[in-house]
């Protein structure tokens, strides 16, 4: 059996190589739909927000093309210097984009019971955790930094 890196790497690697195809027909890509993602959810939110909400995602760089391509795109506007928001015409073509992302989700989870991508998750969470903080489930005190 392969490692869990090995996978990681692979199934992010093949998600967003089939975004990316599946997105370029509306000149976007898995990273600018992130960007889009997070103005939807807060509109009039901050540059800084939005690097810092997505820092897990892409680099500084990477993340500061991507809100500059939604913004040229006309998806995003900014309302003011430093803070983003959706065009009409962004929100009418992110509804389209949204049917096309339900297909991909249901593409990528056939054949997944609900309950073992939930678990799938929550393991990937945890590891996370662990790693970040230092502390496992064993540890004292660990258990609600990573329940």
């Amino acid at each position: 059996m392969k490692p869990i890196g090995y996978w990681l790497n692979r199934t992010d690697k093949a998600l967003t190589d089939h975004m990316n195809s599946m997105l370029a027909e509306f000149g976007l890509t898995r990273l600018a739909w992130q960007v889009l993602n997070v103005v939807e959810d807060d509109p009039g939110v901050t540059d800084r927000a939005v690097l810092d909400h997505l820092a897990a995602n892409a680099d500084a760089d990477a993340l500061t093309a991507a809100i500059e391509a939604v913004v040229a795109d006309g998806w995003a506007a900014r309302p003011e210097p430093g803070r983003l928001t959706l065009t009409d015409d962004g929100h009418a073509r992110l509804a389209e984009v949204g049917e096309r992302v339900d297909a991909f989700r249901a593409l990528s989870t056939a054949g997944i019971p609900d309950e073992d991508y939930r678990t799938a998750v929550t393991v990937l969470e945890r590891m996370t955790r662990n790693l970040e903080t230092g502390q496992t489930a064993s540890d004292p005190g660990s258990a609600s930094a990573i329940s």
